[in-house]
C-alpha cells in the first residue's frame, strides 16, 4: 500500500472534479459517504470508516464489499467526526502529501473544524490541502511557492491571532512584511500576476484560499 499520497473523500461536496484528482499510486480513504462515492465511481477504497449514518445498510454492504479496510465507528461513543478520525489516520501513516476533498458542503461548522484540521498537518510537517471545484485551500508557515492552479484569485486570512513579517513576490498586490490579524479582510481577492507567486511568512499561520466564483 503506497501512503506517499494519501486522498480522503469524506461528505461534503462531491464530484467528477475529485475523480480527476487522483493519481495512480494514490492511497484511498472514504470517510462514510465519501467511502460510497468512490465506491459508486468504480473506485475501490483502501480503507473506509465512519459511523455510516449518511448511508443505508444496503449501501454499507455494498462499501465493505468493495473496500480493502472497513473500520466501523459508534456514531455516539466516538470523539471525533468521521473526517477528522480520516485526516488522524492518514497522518498516521506520515504520507508526504494528504488531499482532503468533499470537506467543504452546507454545513459551515463541519467546514470549518475541516480547514482547522490543516493545523494538525502542518505540526507533523506533512504538506496537506482541502480542494473542491471552485477552492483550494492550505496553510503557509514559512515560505510557500503558489502555482497558478487556474484559481482567479488567492486570498490570504490569519488562522492564528496574528500573522507577522508576510511577503508576497509576483502578486498583483505585493505585501513585504507586513502584518494580518485575525478579522481583517485586507488580504482578500488578491491575483497571481504569472504562473507562480511565493507567499514568505515570518511568524504566524495563514490560510492561503485559492478561489473562483
Amino acid at each position: 500500500m503506497n501512503t506517499e499520497r494519501i486522498l480522503i473523500f469524506t461528505g461534503g461536496r462531491l464530484g467528477r472534479w475529485a475523480i480527476e484528482l487522483i493519481r495512480p499510486g494514490d492511497m484511498l480513504i472514504g470517510a462514510d459517504a465519501g467511502a460510497m462515492f468512490l465506491v459508486e465511481h468504480g473506485l475501490r477504497p483502501d480503507i473506509a470508516l465512519g459511523d455510516f449514518d449518511s448511508v443505508t445498510p444496503q449501501q454499507l454492504a455494498y462499501i465493505r464489499e468493495k473496500s480493502g479496510e472497513t473500520l466501523d465507528y459508534d456514531p455516539v461513543d466516538k470523539d471525533y467526526t468521521d473526517t477528522e478520525l480520516a485526516w488522524r489516520l492518514a497522518l498516521s501513516k506520515q504520507p508526504k502529501e494528504l488531499l482532503m476533498l468533499g470537506a467543504l458542503g452546507t454545513r459551515f461548522d463541519h467546514s470549518l473544524a475541516n480547514v482547522h484540521l490543516l493545523r494538525m498537518a502542518q505540526r507533523q510537517g506533512t504538506a496537506a490541502m482541502i480542494r473542491d471545484d471552485r477552492n483550494c485551500i492550505q496553510l503557509a508557515t514559512d515560505r510557500i511557492t503558489l502555482a497558478n492552479k487556474g484559481f482567479a484569485y488567492v486570498s490570504l486570512l490569519p488562522l492564528s491571532e496574528q500573522v507577522t513579517g508576510i511577503t508576497l513576490t509576483g502578486f498583483q498586490y505585493p505585501l513585504h512584511d507586513a502584518t494580518l490579524e485575525i478579522g481583517q479582510s485586507l488580504g482578500i481577492s488578491n491575483k497571481l500576476l504569472g504562473q507562480e507567486g511565493s507567499i514568505e511568512v515570518k511568524q504566524g499561520m495563514l490560510l492561503v484560499i485559492e478561489s473562483r466564483d
